[in-house]
């Protein structure tokens, strides 16, 4: 229990108010600062500010700068041990929160981001409490002293479980400096959203591939290793993931070419919507009915795709009805063009037009055609008050709006036959049976 005496006899010789009222002092000052820099930034998702003044990682790593700063000032005059104390806690603080902003920023909807976030919070604080009670040199020891075997290699627990932070650590720093990359450069000198999307899987691809051979190399691995495991994946590509390959450089040649955008109407296959993303392997397409389909990128190359937004925005919606035989051609054709005029959502250029489609066997039969400009926001919607308003404006013109009906003529032969039928009548009291 010789940490423990160590650890009492430090405490009793350090002044721990002063020690308080200089944390506490830190602590406010980096309160005010971070504050007044939300306040006149604005930026609630920024990585370092975040939400409130207190959850960014500005406030731990401002905080930390100045209590490191006041322990070398009070170190010369008194012992110190909260200051010491503090400066762990901080620092484990100051590199939980970034890892977490990081980690919400790349993957903001992954269950097994936040899990990794859970995991490492933990084990952080926990190495800031054995730094404080003075254990972490005795548990480092322990940890080196165990050796593990693979194969005629042997590795101590304490150089595995570095090389597993210093990689983490770097891929970390990695995604972090893609999304600062993503958010600073693209997002405000590239303003196809297509190019942009290329840009940005293109570069955290990279800046992952460069972190990892750094991390790799951190650890002590040898790279030159890696090139029988890069043969390895050449002849997995080549002959298992021919597919997958085809599907991701697929999707890089339509995010290149701009053949099809995010935001285009397409019919693949039948199966017609909007593109909501395209992603590497993938292409997501959404019906205005809410369904979504994952459409292989191979398939939209190799297969006809017609983008219905290709040469513009507009979006034709057509609609029938049928008059009567004796009903105003030139009245119902205006009737109709007003019923579409009315809609907010129809465009005025081109102007609705109203056809007379064919002569139907009980009907005059109109066809509708207007446009619109956000198919995105559905068809079936702006159809059905265009055909309300058809109906409305017919009725009130008195125009008939006639239902199947069928007219049989008769022979004057049959005819006569029919009259001289005697009618089928019930049968008379009298010659009921029993009276």
């Amino acid at each position: 229990m010789q940490w423990l005496d160590t650890l009492i006899r430090e405490f009793s010789e350090a002044n721990t108010w002063i020690e308080v009222g200089v944390i506490v002092g830190c602590l406010f000052l980096s309160w005010l600062i971070c504050a007044a820099l939300a306040r006149r930034l604005n930026q609630p998702e920024s990585l370092w500010l975040g939400p409130t003044a207190v959850r960014g990682v500005l406030f731990p790593a401002l905080a930390l700068v100045l209590v490191y700063f006041a322990t070398i000032v009070v170190e010369r005059f008194e012992p110190v041990f909260l200051l010491r104390a503090a400066i762990s806690i901080l620092t484990a603080l100051a590199l939980v929160r970034w890892t977490a902003r990081v980690l919400a920023a790349a993957f903001p909807s992954s269950g097994l981001a936040r899990l990794i976030e859970h995991v490492f919070s933990w084990v952080v604080f926990l190495v800031a409490v054995l730094w404080v009670l003075g254990l972490l040199p005795e548990v480092l020891a322990e940890l080196d002293s165990v050796e593990l075997a693979f194969g005629k290699t042997h590795v101590s627990l304490l150089t595995l479980i570095r090389g597993t932070v210093t990689a983490s650590l770097m891929l970390v720093a990695t995604l972090w400096i893609s999304s600062t990359f993503e958010q600073r450069v693209l997002d405000r000198t590239v303003t196809d959203l297509s190019m942009r999307k290329v840009l940005m899987n293109v570069t955290r691809a990279l800046l992952v591939l460069i972190g990892l051979l750094f991390a790799l190399s951190a650890v002590g691995v040898d790279l030159t290793a890696l090139s029988v495991l890069g043969g390895a994946m050449g002849v997995g590509l080549g002959f298992g993931m021919q597919k997958l390959a085809s599907n991701y450089v697929s999707g890089f040649v339509i995010l290149l070419e701009r053949s099809l955008r995010i935001g285009d109407n397409v019919r693949v296959d039948g199966f017609e919507g909007r593109i909501t993303d395209i992603k590497t392997r993938y292409t997501l397409i959404r019906a205005g009915n809410g369904r979504e389909s994952i459409v292989p990128n191979e398939s939209i190359i190799t297969q006809r795709v017609e983008n219905l937004s290709a040469a513009d925005m507009r979006f034709n919606v057509t609609t029938s009805i049928g008059v009567g035989y004796d009903s105003d051609v030139d009245q119902v054709q205006s009737i109709l063009v007003q019923a579409a005029q009315a809609q907010e959502r129809v465009l005025k250029a081109p102007t609705p037009v109203a056809y007379l489609d064919k002569f139907g066997a009980d009907a005059l039969e109109f066809t509708l055609n207007f446009w619109i400009s956000d198919p995105a926001a559905g068809t079936a919607n702006v159809k059905s008050q265009v055909n309300i308003a058809m109906l409305k404006g017919l009725r009130e013109a008195g125009i008939d709006i006639p239902y199947p009906q069928r007219v049989v003529h008769l022979s004057d032969a049959a005819a006569a036959a029919l009259a001289t039928t005697p009618a089928t009548r019930a049968p008379s009291d009298s010659a009921r049976p029993g009276v």
